[in-house]
């Protein structure tokens, strides 16, 4: 081996080019070429503490390590020139070591093992040899002897065995990979694991050995772990290996700095555990607590009202993402109208009325859905109609294209449907106290995973309880047009118009929780030209108070018919309510008599009315109070009120004023300030009054009766 380097300007001629850089070749020091680091430090022979002497052909020490001077505690000048049996070896073995030494000097070959060497101290240890014969150029032997501490030794070769039987044995995957993060070791565990051999991974990055994995990830914190020395710990990683390339798995993986005893970087060391059934496991139990959250959720936020649509609009939203990428919700139009009880359906076809529809995001799908509000009819072909016909649900995991007519409308919904993607379907009925009154349709497209069995029992909790919110609301809606019905049926329809006043009304159901009152209120013609009005409030809601008004109403008709006085008409339908059971309502009745111009008033626990005067402000009438028809046994009171031409008198129930934010005195000031142009057309102030004092979903309903007093003709002579 030359010691000069040939001239770069005159290349060997026999010298291979260099081959070019590539990142399948294993860098210099794997591949075995020389390295040199100049930043020196302990390595395994330092470890080892091996020291190294040689003897001339007589037995001499000719050359002595310093790791001998530190191995045996005798300097160079103690050491060299001197015979080494003779220095380092006691008597007893002085002749084995003269044998052995002959041996290696005349060739036979090497020597190894074990011998009791003599410290300078005066102490033994067992010393590890490794001994052989040189020659220089003249022919001269040498004996070259190599020395450990046999205890040392003996303990760095029980941890290699240890580590290799770890490595070898251990149910855990390892991986050793290079500065370069290569792989250069690799234990049957991770083999087995990643399904490759390991010379399958030597040489290669992650990402080279094992493409379907997040190798990116996973080698940006091998690098960290390199430069940082920081071990990562725990890791989670998902992917596919050649071991179970259609299935997805998970990993824990750990990373760590391996260094020499310098503390410079050799590598990253890896243990990989497959987590796969924990993950699906942990993955199992979120989903299971997600759909209890959800049920948790529909719950509350399902049958928040009594409105039907409103309802049907609760179930989408619970559905929508969570469940399905979007949701129908249909009723069957005969439970709506009542043409036959609900149940399963007696004829081939199903008539289907929409109540909503719910899309995580603007899709085709939602122009193939049935409209809200629209009526469809399906025949039996049709997975909606199976479902609410066999009040099971109806599942179509995977949706072909054979398919969809079987869930589409018709055969552009069908389009339209294949253009959004849909590839599962599920139909629910909705079942309240044994009967189908309805379904639930979800349906799957941008959510790659079909409709499985677990979906099935979850939607099926949720339509349940919406089932029971629909139909209460159902059943409330037809109790209330019955209430409205009856209402509408008892207060008078164009009150027969009386001499001396011009008479403008107004009837508002609540509109909230959709509730019917008892509030009413009367015109009623009188002898001499006098007029009776009558504004009523019975307390409650429903049929119930429609029909206790009906009785109320009757009777202050009929008493006031009499001529009786107001306090006497409410003395007598106090006793009137009294008899009816746990009937309370308030009541105002003004009768007014055109020729004295004068109003004789009396109330029963009502508002006070409002009265305007050309050229006044409107003024809440001073009234005795008294208190609501039904407590028995209290006097009542009327007063006496002139009233000029153009004057009026606003009569209303406490619907108009009373809110659950505002103090009533404050309401009431608004409705006087309301009042002060009693120039204005009766028809437009009743319009004005409900336009400023109703407040959506207010829960009460109004009477409002509005009266100005005009001149009476004179009758002609005879």
């Amino acid at each position: 081996m030359s010691t000069a380097d040939p001239s770069p300007a005159d290349p060997d001629p026999e010298r291979p080019d260099p081959e070019p850089d590539h990142p399948d070749h294993p860098d210099p020091e794997s591949s075995g070429a020389l390295s040199v680091d100049p930043a020196t430090g302990p390595g395994l022979l330092d470890v080892l503490g091996v020291a190294g002497v040689v003897l001339d052909g007589e037995g001499r020490i000719a050359l002595w390590s310093p790791q001998a001077e530190e191995l045996f505690g005798y300097t160079p000048g103690d050491a060299l020139g001197r015979f080494a049996a003779q220095l380092l070896v006691d008597e007893e073995n002085l002749a084995t070591v003269l044998s052995l030494f002959e041996e290696v000097m005349a060739g036979t070959g090497s020597w190894a093992g074990a011998f009791p060497v003599r410290n300078k101290d005066g102490t033994t240890r067992l010393a590890e040899f490794r001994n052989m014969r040189l020659e220089d150029g003249e022919g001269r032997r040498y004996a070259l002897g190599i020395i450990s501490d046999q205890a040392t030794l003996r303990r760095v070769e029980r941890d290699l065995a240890l580590s290799t039987r770890l490595v070898a044995q251990s149910p855990i995957g390892l991986a050793v990979l290079d500065t370069d993060l290569r792989y250069v070791l690799v234990n049957p565990a991770l083999e087995r694991i990643n399904g490759l051999p390991a010379a399958g991974h030597m040489g290669l990055h992650v990402h080279e050995a094992l493409p379907h994995v997040d190798a990116a990830s996973i080698e940006s914190a091998m690098r960290d772990v390199l430069s940082t020395g920081r071990p990562q710990l725990n890791r989670f990683t998902t992917g596919r290996t050649p071991a179970d390339p259609d299935q997805d798995h998970a990993w824990s993986l750990s990373l760590y700095r391996l260094e020499d005893p310098a503390g410079r970087p050799l590598g990253v060391a890896a243990s990989i555990v497959d987590v796969t059934e924990q993950h699906k496991t942990s993955m199992a139990v979120a989903l299971a607590r997600q759909r209890l959250a959800l049920i948790a959720d529909a719950s509350v936020r399902i049958g928040t009202t009594l409105d039907l649509w409103v309802t049907a609009r609760e179930l989408g939203d619970i559905a929508v993402p969570q469940l399905a990428d979007l949701a129908t919700v249909d009723i069957l139009d005969a439970v709506l109208t009542g043409e036959h009880p609900p149940g399963a359906p007696t004829d081939e076809s199903v008539r289907f009325r929409a109540l909503a529809v719910k899309a995580a995001r603007p899709t085709p799908a939602t122009l193939a859905a049935d409209q809200v509000g629209t009526i469809a009819r399906y025949d039996t072909t049709r997975v909606v109609t199976q479902c609410v016909r066999a009040a099971r649900p109806v599942l179509v995991a995977r949706v072909t294209e054979a398919e969809l007519p079987s869930v589409a409308r018709d055969a552009e919904a069908a389009t339209l449907l294949a253009a959004a993607g849909l590839h599962s379907y599920l139909a629910v009925p909705l079942i309240a106290r044994g009967e189908v009154i309805g379904a639930l349709g979800l349906q799957r497209t941008d959510n790659p995973l079909p409709f499985d069995q677990d979906d099935v029992l979850l939607a099926s909790e949720l339509a349940a309880r919406a089932a029971v919110c629909i139909d209460n609301a159902r059943w409330y809606q037809k109790q209330r047009h019955a209430a409205l019905a009856l209402q509408r049926h008892l207060l008078p329809h164009s009150p027969t118009p009386t001499p001396g006043l011009e008479i403008a009304y107004r009837y508002q159901p609540a509109e909230a929780a959709g509730e019917v009152g008892g509030d009413w209120f009367d015109v009623i013609p009188l002898p001499d030209d006098k007029t009776a009005l009558v504004v009523g409030d019975v307390m409650g809601s429903g049929i119930n108070a429609a029909a206790t008004m009906g009785q109320l109403r009757t009777a202050a008709r009929t008493l006031a018919e009499l001529d009786l006085d107001p306090a006497t008409v409410l003395t007598r339908l106090d006793h009137t309510a009294t008899g009816l059971g746990h009937t309370m309502a308030t009541c105002v009745i003004a009768v007014y008599d055109p020729h004295r111009n004068q109003c004789r008033i009396a109330t029963a626990g009502h508002l006070p009315p409002v009265r305007t005067s050309p050229g006044r402000q409107p003024e809440l009438l001073d009234l005795p109070t008294g208190a609501p028809l039904g407590v028995g046994g209290v006097p009542f009171e009327a007063t006496a009120l002139d009233l000029d031409v153009g004057d009026q008198l606003v009569l209303y129930t406490d619907g108009l004023v009373e809110t659950r934010d505002e103090d009533i005195d404050i309401r009431l000031q608004v409705l006087t300030s309301l009042l002060r142009d009693p120039a204005r057309p009766l028809e437009e102030t009743c319009d004005l009054l409900l336009a400023e004092l109703r407040q959506p979903g207010d829960r009460d309903d109004v009477a409002l009766l509005v009266a100005r007093t005009r001149p009476v003709p004179t009758a002609p002579e005879s």
